[in-house]
């Protein structure tokens, strides 16, 4: 029995009235996937670590003995962003000619795992920065891959919160960081930074080898004409043999959107920015989604805690990041749940409002009280509030909504622009933040003061959020086309209806006959006889 029938996914979950086959498969291929979150929150939550151990402090710094300078520790920081932004811009290339699985496979196995050997094996700066440069172009292509793996695969009723486990996933991989630089931290040795900088071929190798066993996306075989392997994986997929009425029905009308797109436009990139089919408008959603993600302030914590902690006064600064990782992980599962209850647009906008209220609070109380002991337990208690609003709504969230926003004919190409813009203020934010937090010659020292910064942003945010973000929660990928077309608002989009088959139709009208020339005689049969 398939998890669509458990009773209390169908009480709470909207599912589509098809029960044939099985979602079961589905869900664990997209489960698995999401695994891919773990090198990117792994590396995010062990940097600021490393870059607070005695060990590397000893050694590494060059500027000033015993403490890195601005300029080094922006750039070991930062320098990671800028190999993901170039990696998420290439990932298209690799993803829509040699697939989304393999385009994962090749870039943990070889890009991720080169850069890592790099960190592990140096002594100085330059090698470590280089090493993260090329893990982060790993990390690059897989970020921009994963969530159109995953949504291409999933069925509709269950994409947001399959979706939605890559920012859990990532979640994980901050506390793992926590706990294994809280293990090492006091080791008098190469060891300290070593030990977790070579934990990530742990994770790298998980997702390689669990990757050569699952299937491609159907979606992908489509745009390549390869109706057969399409039919193959779909059925592998739904567990359904490739001529069951339900399966080539499914088939039918992502075949039939395809042609319909390709008939109003090509797949170039300039088509990801023209108005047709209201693509200018994805766009501009996706771009500034994952820019707001970004300028919520929640890399701050991860990339900086150990150290803002610290010069905030606050003692055991490594147990407190464990602590907010804690709270990462666990405000993360409700999200994943009421993606598909309350939806994409309404947690957005109520995580933007928390957001707000308690970065506002944050800088009130560290500039009002600095040195106040009770100040300081109200700085890590709002903290830990922000996180939560975070990890239910803007983390998650914002991976779902680029997954599945955009034309198949662009999907690809859309989604890594709008993971290279995440990637982009990433290592803006990461670059600019020691410059105006850090306590040392040529910093602006503002500490907690940034929280004004970063608490305005989320006023931003939810004014974005409202005028932009559609809601698509139970709308199946080439539905979300309709969606678009048919409602001018986004407000307005909580009434959008989808029309039965509709591409399928339009389709039929102009008269398009590529089908039957790439399909087995068997399936082909079966799609002349559904039509």
């Amino acid at each position: 029995m398939g998890l669509e029938n458990n009773k209390f996914i169908k009480k709470y979950i909207n599912i589509e009235e098809k029960s044939a086959g099985s979602a079961t498969f589905s869900i664990l291929v997209g489960v698995f996937a999401a695994f891919g979150g773990v090198l990117f929150g792994y590396d995010t939550g062990t940097i600021g670590g490393i870059l607070s151990m005695p060990y590397v402090l000893e050694h590494f710094p060059r500027d000033f003995p015993g403490v890195f300078s601005t300029k080094e520790h922006s750039l070991i920081v930062s320098i990671l962003s800028c190999g993901t932004f170039f990696g998420a811009l290439l990932g298209p290339f690799m993803s829509d000619t040699i697939g989304r699985r393999w385009t994962i496979i090749l870039s943990c196995a070889l890009v991720f795992n080169f850069g890592v050997i790099l960190q592990v094996a140096a002594t100085s700066i330059p090698l470590l920065v280089a090493g993260r440069t090329f893990a982060g172009l790993g990390v690059g292509f897989i970020s921009a891959t994963i969530p159109l793996y995953q949504a291409e695969t999933l069925p509709k009723w269950i994409r947001g919160a399959v979706t939605s486990g890559y920012q859990f996933a990532i979640t994980i991989g901050l506390l793992l960081a926590a706990v294994i630089n809280q293990a090492t931290h006091k080791i008098d040795s190469t060891a300290s930074y070593r030990i977790p900088l070579a934990v990530q071929f742990a994770w790298s190798l998980i997702l390689t080898i669990g990757l050569f066993f699952l299937p491609e996306t159907p979606r992908f075989f489509v745009t390549k004409g390869k109706l057969d392997e399409a039919a193959a994986a779909l059925g592998r997929l739904r567990r359904l043999p490739v001529d069951h009425p339900d399966l080539v029905n499914e088939l039918n009308e992502i075949q039939a959107n395809y042609e319909f797109e390709m008939a109003h436009g090509t797949s170039g990139w300039l088509e990801c920015f023209k108005p047709a089919d209201f693509q200018l408008k994805r766009m501009i959603t996706g771009i500034f989604l994952q820019a707001f993600q970004q300028l919520t302030g929640i890399n701050f914590v991860f990339y900086f805690g150990p150290t803002f902690f610290k010069n905030s006064g606050i003692k055991n600064e490594f147990l407190i990041t464990i602590a907010t990782n804690v709270v990462n992980v666990g405000s993360t599962i409700p999200g994943i749940f009421l993606v598909e209850v309350i939806g994409r647009r309404a947690m957005l906008l109520y995580g933007a409002a928390g957001m707000a209220i308690s970065e506002l609070l944050i800088a009130i109380i560290g500039t009002a009280s600095p040195d106040s002991q009770a100040a300081q337990k109200c700085l890590i208690a709002f903290v830990c509030i922000f996180i939560a609003f975070f990890a239910a709504t803007w983390g998650p969230i914002c991976w779902v909504i680029v997954g599945e926003i955009y034309p198949l004919r662009v999907r690809a190409k859309s989604i890594a622009i709008s993971t290279a813009s995440n990637w982009l203020w990433n290592f803006a934010i990461a670059y600019a933040t020691p410059y105006l937090v850090d306590d040392v010659p040529g910093s602006a020292g503002l500490g907690s003061k940034v929280f004004f910064i970063w608490g305005g942003s989320n006023v931003l945010c939810f004014c974005f959020a409202y005028y932009f973000v559609y809601e698509t929660k139970n709308l199946s990928l080439e539905q979300v086309d309709e969606l678009y077309a048919s409602v001018p608002n986004a407000w307005s989009s909580y009434k959008f209806t989808p029309s039965e088959n509709k591409f399928q139709n339009e389709s039929n009208v102009h008269e398009n006959k590529a089908t039957s020339e790439h399909v087995t005689k068997t399936t082909s049969e079966s799609f002349v006889e559904s039509a």
